[in-house]
């Protein structure tokens, strides 16, 4: 017979994932665990049962991350203007997650690599990403020889746009959408 999880156990768990992630986009990875156990009101020994490790933990959070990203892009495969469906999912991925510099080091596979530790994830994300692309390409929106290797690379370098430039870096966006357009 199954042992329930208590109620309890699981609302320690939702508000531990909640504030890691909190911690890991505003901080990146070098907060301890104790802190992130500090912040979420448990103890250490809360977070190790349910993550043994930080990596575990960050795992977690990436792997839910990375699954909002592939069903975004697969709500966007059939979209009518596959080019304004590649641009805007592009511009909504720098835009959003400007601010989260943990699944940008694990995008960019600094201090975490995300293609190691979730290699079908990983490869789930490329897909649905290169769905897109290919969309965009066959509508004439997309040069021919980008790849979504070139994606990634390009929506690492507008995070560190807007990491750098702040708000006023958004208006470089355009220019990575320029980049990517046929007629560059």
């Amino acid at each position: 017979m199954l042992k329930k999880t208590r109620s309890d156990a699981v609302r320690n768990r939702e508000r531990l994932l909640r504030v890691a992630y909190e911690t890991f986009a505003t901080e990146g990875l070098g907060v301890p665990i104790d802190e992130i156990a500090r912040r979420a009101g448990v103890g250490a020994g809360t977070v190790y049962r349910h993550f043994p490790t930080k990596e575990a933990l960050f795992r977690a959070i990436v792997a839910d991350q990375f699954e909002q990203l592939i069903a975004r892009a697969r709500e966007l495969a059939d979209a009518a203007d596959p080019g304004a469906a590649f641009y805007g999912y592009f511009t909504r991925f720098i835009h959003e997650y400007s601010t989260d510099q943990g699944l940008m080091d694990a995008f960019a596979g600094s201090s975490f690599d995300i293609e190691t530790a979730e290699p079908e994830r990983t490869a789930e994300f490329k897909a649905a990403l290169g769905v897109l692309l290919a969309r965009a390409q066959q509508a004439g929106a997309v040069r021919p020889d980008v790849d979504v290797h070139d994606v990634k690379a390009m929506v690492i370098a507008g995070h560190a746009m807007l990491g750098y430039r702040g708000e006023a870096g958004a208006r470089l966006i355009p220019l990575l959408c320029k980049a990517l357009a046929p007629d560059a």
